[in-house]
């Protein structure tokens, strides 16, 4: 197993640790741990941009070319 040292933390974030981990019925260094591993498991992950999702999903039943992406292009209404 790894290990991490954090130097330099500040006197009132580990006192509020300590608390939240007697909240929790666990040691400081347990709850520091389950804080991390919360961290990076929401994480968000990076996707593949729509048009490409599209293309994969509906590419077998005639679409044909990716959907160009629009981002950083003003929104306009629809016509109708």
């Amino acid at each position: 197993m790894a290990q991490l040292v954090v130097r330099n933390l500040e006197d009132d974030v580990k006192a509020k640790l300590q608390q939240r981990a007697r909240q929790h019925g666990r040691s400081t260094e347990e709850e520091v741990r389950e804080i991390l591993r919360a961290a990076v498991r929401t994480e968000p992950r990076k996707t593949e941009p729509l048009g490409k999702r599209l293309h994969a999903l509906f590419g077998d039943i005639g679409l044909d070319d990716d959907i160009p992406e629009w981002r950083g292009q003003p929104a306009e209404p629809a016509k109708f």
